[in-house]
């Protein structure tokens, strides 16, 4: 986990918008995008939020100048990977605002600051810590290869009865694997589809 330098963190962008995926999907969130990721999936549509670069760190007040006049209070801070970053002082600052907080997250690292809701999407490419499968209130598996639909079943193992169970098409696959999806879902009914509403609507 990276500290805070002079109560600041490396982020890449914050833009208002509809989340596209998952459980919340549909609803009017603010994006927090930190910089940063020790992940780095193959088919990631944010490559640019793999590095960090010193200009990009900003004040916990500067951020939340800039968030404060959209009209939702639910926040969805994402990455890169955020929890590679102490998240304690912006997540404090935001909860006292009044804010609603969501973590998108591979889960390789533990969890910092007050979150609300964790969306816990793991991959193959680096291992999460043990704590992430006991914080998910949501699992999303992206259908990547045939593979992926029994790694999806021992993750889904390790998560808390009441976690919500998804599975996503990877965006440049979803002609060949959501109709796979689709029936898996209709005969595994404890699992729903998630797909990138968001990139079908032609929003951010």
């Amino acid at each position: 986990m990276l500290e805070l330098q002079n109560d600041a963190l490396p982020i890449m962008e914050f833009f208002y918008t509809i989340q596209g995926e998952g459980f919340h999907s549909g609803r009017p969130a603010i994006f927090i995008r930190t910089a940063g990721c020790d992940v780095g999936c193959v088919w990631c549509d944010v490559k640019e939020s793999w590095t960090i670069s010193a200009d990009q760190y900003l004040k916990i007040e500067h951020i939340l100048n800039e968030i404060k006049n959209f009209p939702s209070k639910f926040i969805v801070i994402t990455g890169g990977e955020p929890l590679m970053h102490d998240l304690s002082r912006l997540t404090k600052t935001l909860k006292e605002a009044g804010y609603e907080i969501a973590i998108e997250t591979s889960g390789t690292a533990l969890k910092s600051g007050l979150i609300d809701w964790y969306c816990f999407s793991p991959k193959k490419f680096k291992a999460p810590v043990e704590e992430a499968y006991h914080l998910a209130n949501e699992l999303k598996i992206v259908i990547n290869h045939q593979s992926d639909f029994s790694w999806a079943e021992e993750q889904a193992e390790k998560v808390r009865f009441e976690c919500a169970l998804f599975l996503q098409p990877e965006w440049d696959k979803k002609e060949r694997f959501l109709p796979q999806i689709i029936e898996y879902v209709k005969e595994n009914p404890k699992w729903k589809i998630s797909l990138q509403t968001h990139k079908f609507m032609n929003i951010p």
